[in-house]
């Protein structure tokens, strides 16, 4: 497992909890508004940050930090993630993971054993634009599996919005994809200078009124909906 950043202090990637970040390195998509290239393009990859630096810090941090959560890049990619997340839970930590949902027989195992207390994946749009967003192909019934086995414990799914990839009325179709979710996040994309696909430089998300009327949609499938 190759660990391309730490971040050491969060109170909103966990809600209702304080944690540390620790982003693993490989993505198998290409989602041109993300910003971490460094973690997802391999021209640009983060060195690694040795192991036992990452545990001395999150040893100094028992007491004061609830939980771990684990992003990247896509860390159900990588065989070894299920012995980072024993190892966190072994020093009390709780774990949260992030997943694009691509590899639900890692989610499967994860969850046979308990290791995590809470899952967020990112719902990229209706199905029929999955492969066009993630700029990569993709496998359909992986995400409907993902989706239904991150249904049995504490989850969120969210949508991160950019104009002309997105519409309102698509989401009919993700609510349908998520019919049944506790909370779903309806995420304002930001532009900025580090961005995977420089085209996206200058593209926007959807106005207040666009956000309110997908709300409005999700609301008819979820339990909670929330934009951010």
């Amino acid at each position: 497992m190759v660990i391309g950043g730490v971040q050491k202090f969060s109170t909103v990637d966990d809600p209702g909890y304080v944690v540390a970040g620790l982003f693993t390195v490989g993505c198998n998509m290409r989602c041109g508004y993300c910003h971490n290239p460094e973690l997802v393009l391999p021209e640009q990859y983060a060195g690694g940050i040795p192991e036992d630096e990452i545990f001395e810090f999150l040893e100094s941090r028992r007491g004061k930090l609830d939980g771990v959560f684990i992003s990247g890049g896509e860390p159900t990619m990588h065989d070894d993630l299920p012995d980072l997340i024993r190892r966190c839970k072994n020093m009390g930590f709780r774990v949260k993971l992030d997943t694009n949902g691509t590899h639900p027989d890692m989610l499967r195992d994860i969850l046979v054993e308990g290791l995590v207390d809470f899952i967020a994946m990112d719902i990229k749009g209706p199905l029929s634009k999955y492969s066009q967003i993630a700029a990569r192909p993709v496998n359909l019934d992986a995400i409907k599996e993902s989706i239904r086995l991150i249904k049995t414990i504490d989850h969120e799914f969210r949508t991160t919005i950019v104009k002309g990839q997105l519409e309102v009325d698509d989401f009919e179709a993700v609510g349908e994809l998520v019919d049944g979710a506790q909370r779903f996040a309806l995420q304002y994309f930001l532009t900025g200078p580090t961005l995977v696909s420089p085209q996206f430089r200058d593209r926007v998300s959807f106005s207040p009124d666009e956000m309110e009327q997908a709300k409005q949609i999700m609301l008819r499938h979820v339990a909670e909906c929330v934009v951010r």
